[in-house]
């Protein structure tokens, strides 16, 4: 199941064995799965015992001793204050709602570069008049075959509207081409 996370087995001996592949895998390995977006759990095969957030921390650290810094040292020494203050119950939910903020952040500027035209202002109306125009280009048949007639007057005024904004169009097209 995709919703299922994927279950990483520790032996005695410490390899750690990947259920679905059945093979043994890294930290390296693990931290590919989650950059490919897979949820991971980590268990003691003996114990049972949920070893996930041991092994999250040791990929972390292993980035970080590498030289690649994504958490400043002003946020470390924090984080170490949080474990010994009364911070502690307030850390967790914070950092959550932060890393959450910034995937929201980060999914919008990614939509944003696969529809660069969506941040532009008046993007929706003209998204709308494309559709009426395409609508009255194809005589309706695109949406709807038998429209309802209450929304026919409605879409007259819309086809007057846009047969005069494609008019002027044209009419400002000759007058670039002339000069």
């Amino acid at each position: 199941m995709a919703g299922d996370p994927l279950l990483i087995k520790r032996y005695a001996s410490r390899r750690l064995y990947n259920t679905e592949t059945s093979d043994y895998v890294t930290l390296e390995d693990i931290s590919g799965f989650i950059q490919e977006g897979r949820e991971v759990k980590i268990v003691d095969l003996k114990s049972g015992d949920d070893l996930t957030r041991q092994y999250l921390l040791q990929i972390v650290a292993d980035h970080e001793s590498r030289g690649e810094n994504v958490l400043p040292l002003d946020v470390l020494t924090d984080l170490v204050r949080a474990y010994t203050t009364q911070a502690q119950s307030v850390v967790p939910q914070f950092l959550a709602m932060s890393f959450e903020m910034l995937r929201e952040g980060q999914s919008k500027v990614m939509e944003s570069m696969t529809n660069p035209m969506s941040a532009m202002p008046g993007y929706e109306a003209m998204k709308a008049q494309q559709a009426a125009f395409m609508k009255a280009m194809t005589g309706g048949y695109a949406a709807s075959s038998t429209p309802a007639k209450e929304d026919d007057a409605a879409e007259d005024g819309e086809l007057d509207a846009i047969r005069a904004q494609l008019a002027a169009m044209q009419d400002q097209l000759a007058k670039m081409s002339k000069k």
